[in-house]
């Protein structure tokens, strides 16, 4: 996400269509490039969630992870905005 996309989203402006299109059609390439399965996506943003939860209280309904290209570069994004830290022992290493 942009800061510009960012603001919009705190002022509750609507993106152009045209703009709408062409993030979806990114969102699209990006996940024909990764060669990860629906799945496998679903699998990995649960976990991802599952891991932070342990050390922050994060807003489910507002976290999302997402693949993203950028100049032929596909990355996993994970925004999961929290609440405040966990207070607890900190977890022993293995």
């Amino acid at each position: 996400m942009t800061l510009r996309d960012l603001v919009d989203k705190l002022l509750g402006r609507q993106p152009a269509s045209a703009s709408t299109a062409r993030d979806r059609l990114q969102l699209v390439l990006a996940h024909d490039r990764s060669d990860l399965s629906p799945e496998l996506l679903d699998q990995m943003r649960r976990e991802i969630f599952e891991v932070v939860a342990k050390y922050v209280d994060i807003d489910l309904e507002e976290g999302d992870v997402s693949l993203e290209t950028e100049d032929r570069v596909t990355a996993l994004v994970a925004n999961l905005p929290f609440r405040r830290p966990i207070a607890s022992a900190p977890p022993k290493s293995d």
